[in-house]
Order: C-alpha cells, then sequence, then structure tokens
C-alpha cells in the first residue's frame, strides 16, 4: 500500500503558484505546501494576461472567496464576452459571449432554427439572440437571475483581472491558509534513482525538498523540463509567434466586451477594467516584422516569443508542470489562466500516493491532453474559418488537426457539433464562432421539422424584444461595481 503525498513544493510566485498554493491548502488541508516565488517571465500568459473565462467565478467559489475578495479588494472588472472585427470580409462584427443562446424548441439545439431561417434570408444576427452579448454591445451589465421567464438565464460572465493585485490576493490568501513562503532561486534540480526530482538545490546553498513538485515557471518549466519528454508543436494550426502587451490608465466606464480585430499578419486586442486598459498585438514574424509590430501597437514593451503547444506528459514522475509550462497558446479567448486552474482542479482530485503509478499519471496525462486540445481546436478555428484575403490568412486555412476537422465537417454538413469529454468551451461558443465568421451548414437538420418556422421565428422575435426591452435599464459597469461596494459596506 502506497504512503500518502505530506509535503508539496510549488515552484512559481506568479498568479498560477499561488493559486494552486492556495487550491491545494484549501482543499488538502494536511498537507505542508512550500512555495518558492520565482518570478513568472514575460512569456508566462497565464501570470500576465488580464481576460479570463466564467469558470474562474467557480474556482472561487470553490477556494470560499468573495466578491468582494476577487472584484473590488483585487482591482477587477466584469467581461461579458468578446467582439470580433474583421475575421472574414463582407461578414458584420459578431460578439462571443457567455451562456445561451437563444432556447431550444422541441428536440433540437436553438441554433439550427436560427440556421433554418437564415437560409431563407429571416435571421436577425445570431448574437442578438443571447442577452449577454446585448448586454456587453449596450455597454451595461447584470448578473444572471433565477427567473425561468427571464431572458437573462443561461447568461455568465468572466473577470478582467488586474494581474499585480490578483496575484497579491492569491499570495495572501494562501499564506493564510497554510502555505509557506521560501524565497530562493534555483541552482540546480537534482534527479533521483527513479528519475523524478529528489531536491532542489538552491542558490544560497540550502536545499528545498518534497513529496510532489509543481511546476508553474511558465515556459521555461524549470522542473519538469529537466525530466524530458516530447513537447507537440501547434504551429501548423496556430501561426502567430509573436505578441506585443500595453497597459494604460482605466477608462471612466470600462466596457463590458472585448475587442478582438483582425489585422493583415495577425490580430489584435482591446480591453479595460476599472483598474487598467490593456492591448496587445499576436502576429506571425514571417508576415510582420517586429519593428512593425511595434509602431501598431506603439508603447508596447519588447516583443515576446511564442511557440505554442503542450508537454504530451504534464504529469511525469514526481513533478507535475501546470499553466504555460504545460501549456502555451496565445490569449485569443482568454484561455491562459483557465487552463491553469483548471489543471490545478485536477492536481487535486487525482492526487496520488507516494508510488505515483503510473496508470495514474497516465489517466492525468489523458485528461490534460485532451482539455488542451480543444482548447487548441476552439482558438485554431479563428484561423481555419477566417475569410480575409491577405497572404497570412490564406497560409492559416491550413489542414486542421483531425479532432477539429470532425467538428468542421459534422457542422458544415447540417450544424451538429461532437460531444468532448474535456471540453472548455460550450456548442453554443463554437455555434456563435462558425456562425459569426460564415462557416454555415450545407443543409438543415430535419430534427427541426416538428416545429415550424413560423413557431421558431416567432419565438427567436419574442426573446429579442424580451433582451432588448431589458437593456436599456441595466446599470453600466461602474455603477453597478459601485452598488456592489455599497452592498459589501452594509
Amino acid at each position: 500500500m502506497g504512503e500518502a503525498i505530506r509535503s508539496v513544493l510549488v515552484a512559481g510566485g506568479g498568479i498560477t503558484g499561488w493559486s494552486a498554493a492556495a487550491a491545494l491548502a484549501r482543499k488538502l488541508p494536511g498537507l505542508s505546501i512550500t512555495v518558492l516565488p520565482i518570478a513568472p517571465a514575460t512569456d508566462a500568459l497565464a501570470d500576465r494576461i488580464g481576460g479570463t473565462l466564467p469558470s474562474i467565478l467557480e474556482f472561487h467559489h470553490d477556494l470560499g472567496l468573495t466578491d468582494a475578495d476577487t472584484i473590488l479588494r483585487a482591482g477587477s472588472g466584469l467581461r461579458l464576452g468578446t467582439r470580433f472585427k474583421g475575421w472574414s470580409q463582407g461578414r458584420p462584427d459578431y460578439v462571443h459571449a457567455y451562456g445561451d443562446y437563444g432556447r431550444p424548441f422541441g428536440t433540437a439545439s436553438f441554433h439550427h432554427h436560427w440556421l433554418r431561417a437564415e437560409k431563407a434570408g429571416e435571421a436577425a444576427p445570431f448574437d442578438r439572440h443571447n442577452a449577454a452579448a446585448e448586454i456587453g454591445r449596450a455597454g451595461r451589465f447584470a448578473p444572471p437571475n433565477d427567473d425561468p421567464a427571464s431572458p437573462l438565464p443561461g447568461f455568465l460572465h468572466a473577470l478582467h483581472i488586474n494581474p499585480p493585485r490578483y496575484r497579491e490576493l492569491m499570495r495572501a490568501f494562501a499564506r493564510h491558509l497554510g502555505a509557506i513562503e521560501r524565497p530562493g532561486e534555483i541552482a540546480e534540480v537534482r534527479r533521483g534513482a527513479d528519475g523524478g526530482i529528489s531536491g532542489l538545490g538552491l542558490v544560497d546553498g540550502s536545499e528545498a525538498t518534497a513529496d510532489l513538485y509543481i511546476d508553474c515557471t511558465g515556459p521555461r518549466a524549470l522542473l519538469r523540463g529537466t525530466l524530458g519528454g516530447d513537447f507537440e508543436d501547434w504551429s501548423q494550426w496556430l501561426p502567430c509567434d509573436r505578441m506585443l502587451m500595453a497597459e494604460g490608465p482605466p477608462p471612466a466606464d470600462p466596457p463590458t466586451l472585448d475587442d478582438a480585430t483582425a489585422i493583415e499578419a495577425g490580430w489584435r486586442w482591446q480591453a479595460a477594467s476599472p483598474a487598467r486598459s490593456s492591448r496587445g498585438l499576436v502576429y506571425s514574424s514571417a508576415y510582420m516584422s517586429d519593428a512593425e509590430a511595434a509602431a501598431a501597437l506603439a508603447d508596447g514593451a519588447a516583443p515576446i516569443a511564442l511557440r505554442q503547444g503542450r508537454l504530451a506528459e504534464p504529469w511525469r514522475r514526481n513533478c507535475v508542470a501546470i499553466g504555460d509550462a504545460a501549456v502555451a497558446v496565445e490569449p485569443l479567448e482568454w484561455t491562459n489562466l483557465h487552463l491553469a486552474h483548471s489543471a490545478t482542479d485536477r492536481v487535486i482530485a487525482m492526487m496520488p500516493d507516494r508510488d505515483f503509478a503510473a496508470v495514474e499519471l497516465a489517466d492525468y496525462n489523458r485528461q490534460a491532453g485532451a482539455e488542451a486540445d480543444r482548447v487548441r481546436d476552439f482558438v485554431a478555428l479563428h484561423y481555419l474559418v477566417a475569410d480575409r484575403p491577405e497572404p497570412f490568412w490564406q497560409s492559416a486555412a491550413a489542414e486542421p488537426p483531425p479532432s477539429l476537422a470532425h467538428t468542421l465537417g459534422l457542422f458544415r454538413e447540417r450544424g451538429r457539433l461532437p460531444f468532448h469529454e474535456e471540453e472548455t468551451f460550450s456548442r453554443d461558443s463554437w455555434a456563435a464562432v462558425l456562425i459569426g465568421q460564415g462557416a454555415l451548414p450545407r443543409r438543415v437538420d430535419p430534427l427541426i421539422d416538428p416545429v415550424g418556422p413560423q413557431i421558431s421565428n416567432r419565438a427567436m422575435t419574442e426573446l429579442r424584444a424580451a433582451i432588448a426591452g431589458i437593456v436599456p435599464n441595466l446599470p453600466t459597469q461602474a455603477d453597478y461595481l459601485r452598488r456592489l461596494a455599497r452592498q459589501t459596506a452594509q
């Protein structure tokens, strides 16, 4: 019978490392947790990018953190989705918002009814059937409510965090829960006879040891990288290999939608929170020079090199990589911190004994790999179904990976989408991007035949009217946050 893991060393002093330490301390209070607070490198995007997915709210809930902690005290903003501009020529901008698009009729998903109306020339824009998209377009915000008759159920939101303040929140919380901070830099990663890590030699001459080592050092993977293994390169599907970032003061009333605008050799973003505004440029060095990119962004720092892909085995022996140490992907759709949080939850749920049974690690690696690959597919989808004439975009429409080819094939035939075990984005999210960029199916699914077009068209009209009637009465983000602050102070 194996012996339980008693001690964990987390290498990395960014958001990823302190979030992992806080979650471990909360969920597994019997562990001794030490954090080696190595500063994250510039390419550790999970530690630097402000945009997040709605899953961050569940991560906070599981830790026992409140909105007062994670929004007000950490200076976070609220985001409802992303507005995509210029990704398909001749088509309007579209919003990928979170939550449900429309309501199901009969046995088929809503988007099938919309596709029938589109083929008949009778459809309003798809994103007008998502409450969050319409609220975000109006620059307003509201949380979902529990009334099933309201158009707001199924509406989700995420956060735009202020990375330095969010990191300090997680650091303070992890230490409050008992995690020990041990300053120091790694001089040597020592290997044991079993091929795992036996200890870390630090620059000051001391040694740090643990039963389990969690590598949160970003793409450098200072611990996990010493154990070898394959890296799966995604550059053939995700062609951007450079990124620039810049920050500025916040606007008086921050928007609740981010903008992702396609440009000649990549894309650029604009986002904001009550604490700051951020902008960035993600591009291919084969089609845009660093000097051209710097001129286009203005005031950006030095370019960050991107090597997109993942470790085939993020967990090997007694060391597991999470965040950018395990999977590196550009910030399109803001999946970076989500993948780090998801890996942390998976480590906790699948914690082995100190014998690190191969079958258990293999199952962890299978699940982590499946999740990362579907994120890759979703991000690559934006490039593959884009419609722009520039050479970069023509070259980006490469042969998709098999899993994405299957998804595209099903949807382009009659609008169906497959089920995957480890899926970050809902079917509604997939439909929002596919429809928004004009990748429409060849024929309508016959499952909707029992519900006539007059019935579903009338229901869509009523839903749009209900959403439109609610939006003008909602507060702006600034007003909502002021109300939240007053409620918290009471």
